[in-house]
């Protein structure tokens, strides 16, 4: 039995770590890849911003002669001819102005546009606008869009509100104005910004690792449970093996000897076997009672029950039957209520177990006070002893089933482990509560609340 458990714990073990070595393989491919991916992805965004450089560049060079041609075909033809050096600017990628020597006639520059930007190849939709410092008025172009099929076409789009947002005019001599809509004012705004690929990587990490370290935990109690029910097995084992031997023992005696002149030898061995077969009597029945509440077929039979007066017959019953080397038990029965409705057969069978793990779990004379006291709303008992006490891992889960506190030997407490799990599921089933301190070579304290008769 213990080498195919170490069997299972080895194969947990190795399951456990090729998990973890596939978790950590998978991340560390999945961090690559993304390296890799990000070495391309900036690559890629750099060629594509050389390439937005070079044509935005060609673009302003293309506009600039165009609008330099604009320029010199007004001053050809202007009463007032000026120089044109200097008058075109690019105020923004998509923004140039034109200073000129006198008003325009708007037709007469939509046309001249149209000729310029398609000889010079500044194939865009566009729109101007014309400031006149005499009148101090603005006059907007239609829209003019581009397609290869129509060329230049005016384009009355009630949803376009371009330049007269965007551009900002000065208050000082003539000038026209082209806006070009669908040129990005900035390289970057073509590569909008998106989520690092590192968000979804970090957040695939801690998925699989909270179900990994869920998988972890299931995996962990099922492993504790596998050796609480091993324990358990051992211990019902030991526990109806010993009765059973002395039962077949006693048995074998009376069949083979002739005791009708030792009556007195008769009558021990028929008691020893009364005796025993009791003791196995009682430890299935503690196990049946574990199952019954497990299939919630347990009913209690409530009848008025003095706690006092149990309390006192359970120690006088533990001093005779089992307390030795002088131990002792000591009441301190305070509660001025102290009749409770209650199932009187588990509620004594409540007592004893607690009375008998005090003396299992004491490796010195034991010592136990059983206290009583009353609150607004129900019965306190307290149980202290002076045992071993436990630390606070044991706490945690000395109420689950099968579990018993480790104490050296497996077999030298006896017990299924059963005890405090049905100690706790019959406080509960009285709408009672039951809580626990203790500390290693301190002893344990349990506490119990159950209403009292006035509740019910």
């Amino acid at each position: 039995m213990h080498k195919f458990l170490n069997t299972i714990y080895k194969k947990t073990n190795i399951v456990i770590l090729l998990g973890i070595i596939s978790l950590t393989s998978i991340l560390i491919i999945q961090v690559a890849w993304i390296k890799k991916s990000i070495a391309i992805q900036h690559t890629n965004i750099a060629i594509h911003e050389k390439e937005d450089s070079l044509n935005l560049k060609q673009f302003s060079e293309n506009t600039h002669i165009a609008l330099s041609n604009v320029l010199a075909e007004i001053t050809e033809h202007s009463q007032h001819p000026t120089g044109t050096y200097g008058a075109v600017k690019q105020v923004r990628t998509n923004y140039f102005t034109v200073d000129i020597s006198e008003e325009l006639n708007p037709f007469y520059l939509e046309t001249l546009l149209k000729h310029c930007f398609y000889e010079e190849h500044v194939l865009q939709d566009f729109q101007y606008g014309i400031y006149d410092c005499f009148t101090d008025s603005i006059i907007f172009g239609n829209l003019i869009k581009y397609t290869a099929k129509d060329h230049y076409y005016s384009s009355n789009d009630s949803t376009f509100k371009g330049s007269s947002e965007q551009i900002k005019w000065k208050n000082d001599g003539h000038y026209f104005t082209v806006f070009f809509p669908n040129v990005e004012m900035n390289i970057m705004d073509v590569n909008p910004v998106t989520y690092s690929p590192w968000f979804f990587v970090v957040t695939i990490v801690i998925v699989v690792v909270f179900f990994f370290g869920y998988a972890i935990t299931i995996i962990t109690k099922q492993k504790r449970l596998s050796d609480v029910k091993n324990d358990f097995i051992n211990n019902m084992t030991h526990e109806l093996k010993t009765p059973i031997s002395t039962i077949s023992l006693s048995s074998e005696m009376l069949m083979k000897l002739d005791f009708t002149k030792e009556p007195d030898r008769l009558k021990r061995y028929a008691g020893i076997i009364f005796k025993e077969n009791k003791r196995l009597e009682n430890q299935v029945e503690r196990v049946l009672n574990v199952a019954k509440l497990d299939k919630q077929k347990l009913f209690l039979q409530k009848t008025e029950v003095d706690i006092h007066k149990l309390i006192i017959e359970a120690k006088e019953t533990f001093e005779f039957n089992q307390l030795e080397h002088d131990g002792k038990i000591t009441l301190e029965l305070h509660a001025t209520n102290h009749v409770i409705l209650s199932d009187q057969v588990h509620i004594t069978n409540v007592v004893y177990n607690l009375l008998d793990n005090a003396i299992k779990y004491c490796e010195k004379t034991p010592e136990i006070i059983i206290r009583t006291s009353t609150d607004k709303k129900g019965l306190n008992l307290e149980f202290i002893d002076n045992g071993i006490g436990m630390n606070k891992e044991d706490l945690k889960i000395i109420f689950e089933k099968f579990y018993r506190v480790p104490k050296g030997n497996l077999h030298n407490v006896k017990g299924f482990g059963l005890g405090l799990f049905y100690v706790k599921m019959i406080i509960e089933e009285h709408g009672g509560t039951i809580k626990v301190k203790s500390e290693p070579n301190n002893g344990t304290t349990f506490t119990i609340w159950l209403p009292e008769i006035q509740s019910f």
